[in-house]
């Protein structure tokens, strides 16, 4: 609603971010909050409103998916080629998420089920597709590149995120019946595919707590809140989510520890981050009232 109300408000500033090649990307959280609530909602027992937020994702996705990379075609440059800025990866987010909200509403929408189910296996196989084109990039700027502190920003962890929540739609899609014969042909495919992109995704998480080491103990970079730390709690949060379903969709019950473990790391992560905002708007709160009482000590004095 906040986003509908800036856009009227304020449509130039919307068109700006719009045709930034750096925030363009950040248009498919759009997508994804739209998938993560519909699936709450439906976990809660309700069929209807979880076809609509699907159904308006769906739309959302089809306009931004190549508006976004036209306007990184077209508007983009050697230098505003930011690849370490990790919202190129949004896009892979918002994209899986269609699949796995998409996986429980199929259901719902009668003699249609059948070419839902096909949708978002490929909309799965898409995703992956941009996955590996755009990863490629990253690792290739980030291994041969020289990276100074203020590159490895907390939105690096998306490229994990990416990966487990590619997890997460595949492992959807082992668990469900699409009652296609053809899509179930290719079952042992999409498992594992699912497997390497978890073991992928696994593979991330020190490498990037390295990065995080060298950032803040050997540079000596000050951690100090910024909104991107958010960026860190969703992809720990669905990798644990991602482990839970794969150890389901495996059969393989010793992840299910593993996910409970990370599930207590990624809740962690979500209060400190919040403690550092809650801190961060308390000292601006004082910093923005604390002229005002040195005006009324000075009227005092007078």
């Amino acid at each position: 609603m906040l986003t509908v109300l800036r856009s009227f408000r304020f449509p130039a500033a919307v068109w700006l971010d719009l045709t930034n090649p750096r925030q363009v990307f950040s248009f498919f959280t759009l997508v994804a909050s739209n998938d993560v609530v519909g699936a709450g909602i439906y976990l809660r027992g309700v069929a209807g409103v979880p076809l609509d937020l699907w159904l308006l994702a769906l739309f959302t996705w089809c306009v931004l998916i190549y508006f976004s990379f036209g306007v990184r075609a077209f508007r983009s440059s050697t230098q505003g080629a930011d690849i370490l800025h990790g919202d190129w990866l949004l896009a892979i987010v918002g994209t899986e998420s269609l699949v796995i909200l998409g996986a429980l509403v199929a259901p719902a929408v009668g003699n249609l089920d059948h070419a839902v189910f096909v949708l978002i296996n490929m909309l799965w196989g898409v995703g992956i597709a941009l996955y590996g084109s755009l990863v490629a990039l990253l690792v290739y700027h980030l291994f041969f590149y020289r990276n100074a502190p203020d590159d490895l920003t907390p939105l690096l962890w998306i490229v994990m995120g990416a990966a487990a929540i590619s997890t997460n739609a595949g492992s959807t899609l082992l668990l469900s019946d699409s009652g296609v014969p053809s899509l179930r042909t290719i079952r042992p495919f999409i498992e594992g595919v699912t497997f390497i992109l978890w073991a992928w995704a696994t593979w991330w998480i020190p490498l990037l707590l390295l990065f995080e080491i060298w950032k803040h103990g050997v540079r000596r970079i000050p951690l100090t809140y910024t909104p991107m730390l958010w960026g860190i709690v969703f992809p720990l949060g669905m990798y644990s989510l991602a482990s839970l379903r794969f150890s389901l969709a495996a059969d393989f019950p010793p992840l299910r520890a593993l996910s409970l473990g990370m599930l207590w790391i990624s809740v962690a992560a979500w209060f400190a981050t919040l403690l550092g905002l809650v801190i961060t708007s308390w000292r601006s709160f004082q910093a923005t009232n604390h002229p005002l009482r040195d005006n009324d000590t000075a009227e005092q004095r007078l």
